[in-house]
């Protein structure tokens, strides 16, 4: 049976399904009893839910590793796409348009790949219900390809700004849908860090692009081989996914029962009790989906428009008006929104840049030091997210960046820089007139900065598929991640305005304001997800935010 995802004529066959359980179940539950429990269901499926916590504690085997490293490729990508940038900066030279960049050059090149991101990011949620989760990240592998390609081959300004372009339609792409896939394939108790495994590798892209960019820095024309080297992951994800799956979720949702049945399978085939543990997963989903079209009312009138567009139109509706998704939209969004304004991604950027402007003798190995935080810091996360949950990640995590923003504003105050793009060697003698004393601190309070950051924002916003229902996963998972690349287009486009206008220090302080309003906001409206199962979700936000109900819930889960 295929399990690709390829439409097929797959409608359920409850018998066949039925085959799946233990004979002993079978001979229990009578040979004409469904597989899938009707909403409300009787006494009789209540028994057959209490699966022991071990079960359900499962915590995967190599396929769900396999299908979640293949994703991830995806983080790996646009984690290099982040990265490579500010090598790239400081190495063109002359050689686009037979000039050196403009600061409105440097703002263009970078904040070009977040607005296009913005731009793909909801669409794409509508894609990934209609096409599958699957084609979605193979075509932004395509994007990613071509954009890299364009980027080395230009030889104007202009042609760096449409290469980045599609890249940054990719990225949109591939970062609302990779979270959305991994979150839909992981058993709920190792879902927190599966996830995280797509934020690790988008660290590690940012390492690798600081480490190319480090070999490169002094090779003439270096910086081709820099962006064009982006195309490599892109080819091999495209070969890997080629034979994956879809998710059980998708397949489902689309009639594809059977084809969703083997997935699961395949993801829970090392669990014990894998037959019961898989029929649990199935008619949780399919009580989602049958409540769900309770909801949304009947289908549409034939004749009157595609079937696709009218069910997305519902989605949408049903996304802004029924209060439990527009709270989860709310946190969604608000997680994004903090992840990009914090500032992070200034420093992935403009690292080359600041330290540069700060002296250092070699400023892309000085920005290394900063992406391998973030890698270790990420990794740090993988271990922990779900014992310690997300919540406490953030309420933890954000106060370090305040107090380390805080620092670096101080530092900066003391000390006297220009902010105009220059070569790295014009500002080599500055050390002599200022010490190294504040430029190193500001490197300290950055890495700190970093390191909070790595453990708890840079991982918990990508959680973002856990808090819709189904019907609206990918349509909001895309409008909180719209947010995200919106937010970071307004830093990408303002960082170095708000540098040489307003100061470093009132930069720094901005930011570290963003960072205490921030933590506010999670503390009042954010609950606790870890270990929930996607299906339960929507009970929890559905008469108000539910941090209380989450924290009794994680309360009594740890004493089990």
């Amino acid at each position: 049976m295929p399990i690709d995802g390829t439409p097929a004529d797959d409608n359920t066959d409850e018998a066949e399904l039925q085959d799946m359980i233990p004979r002993e179940e079978a001979d229990q539950s009578g040979p004409h009893e469904p597989l899938l429990a009707p909403t409300g269901a009787s006494p009789d499926y209540e028994a057959d839910d209490e699966i022991p916590a071990s079960e359900l504690r499962y915590s995967g085997g190599w396929f769900i590793w396999i299908l979640t490293f293949s994703a991830g490729l995806s983080g790996l990508l646009f984690g290099y796409d982040t990265g490579v940038i500010s090598s790239t900066l400081v190495t063109i030279g002359f050689d686009l348009s037979n000039r050196p960049l403009t600061t409105l050059d440097e703002s263009l090149i970078t904040s070009c790949t977040s607005l296009f991101a913005l731009i793909a990011s909801p669409f794409t949620g509508v894609l990934a219900d209609k096409c599958g989760r699957r084609r979605v990240i193979l075509v932004a592998d395509v994007l990613f390809a071509v954009g890299a390609l364009i980027q080395a081959s230009t030889s104007q300004v202009w042609g760096m700004i449409v290469g980045r372009s599609i890249v940054g339609l990719a990225v949109g792409s591939a970062s609302a849908v990779t979270p959305l896939y991994i979150s839909e394939v992981a058993p709920s108790h190792i879902r927190g860090r599966l996830v995280t495994i797509l934020s690790l590798l988008i660290t590690g892209g940012q390492v690798v692009a600081y480490v190319i960019g480090w070999l490169f820095s002094r090779t003439t024309g270096g910086w081709r081989w820099i962006v064009g080297l982006g195309a490599a992951p892109a080819f091999l994800q495209f070969a890997v996914l080629m034979i994956l799956p879809e998710t059980p979720r998708w397949l489902v949702q689309a009639g594809f029962d059977n084809q969703a049945v083997v997935v699961l399978t395949r993801i829970y085939q090392d669990c014990p009790g894998c037959d019961r543990v898989v029929r649990r997963v199935m008619r949780d989903i399919k009580g989602e989906i049958a409540e769900e079209a309770l909801e949304l009312g009947p289908s549409k009138v034939p004749g009157t428009q595609p079937q696709w567009l009218y069910d997305a139109s519902q989605r949408a509706r049903d996304l802004f008006h029924n209060g439990g998704n527009r709270r989860a939209l709310t946190i969604a969004m608000m997680l994004q929104g903090l992840q990009q304004l914090c500032g992070f991604n200034s420093l992935m950027y403009f690292s080359g840049i600041i330290f540069t402007a700060l002296s250092f003798s070699s400023p892309t190995l000085t920005s290394l030091t900063v992406a391998v935080t973030n890698f270790l810091f990420t990794l740090v996360a993988f271990g922990l997210i779900d014992r310690i949950g997300r919540r406490r990640i953030l309420l933890y995590s954000i106060p370090v960046m305040v107090v380390a923003l805080a620092f670096c504003a101080l530092s900066f105050s003391s000390l006297d820089v220009s902010w105009d793009p220059q070569p790295p060697s014009r500002h080599r003698d500055a050390p002599d007139k200022q010490g190294a004393f504040y430029p190193l601190m500001i490197l300290l309070c950055l890495t700190i900065y970093t390191a909070a950051y790595a453990f708890g924002l840079g991982n918990v916003p990508w959680q973002q598929s856990e808090l819709f229902p189904l019907n609206v996963r990918s349509l909001g998972s895309g409008l909180a991640t719209a947010t995200n690349w919106g937010s970071n287009f307004l830093v990408g486009l303002t960082f170095l305005p708000m540098m040489k206008w307003m100061s470093p220090t009132w930069t720094f302080a901005v930011y570290a304001l963003v960072c205490a309003i921030g933590w506010v906001a999670v503390r009042a409206i954010y609950p606790e997800m870890s270990g929930m199962g996607l299906e339960d979700v929507k009970g929890l936000l559905a008469d108000g935010w539910g941090v209380e109900e989450s924290l009794r819930r994680r309360a009594d889960a740890q004493q089990e």
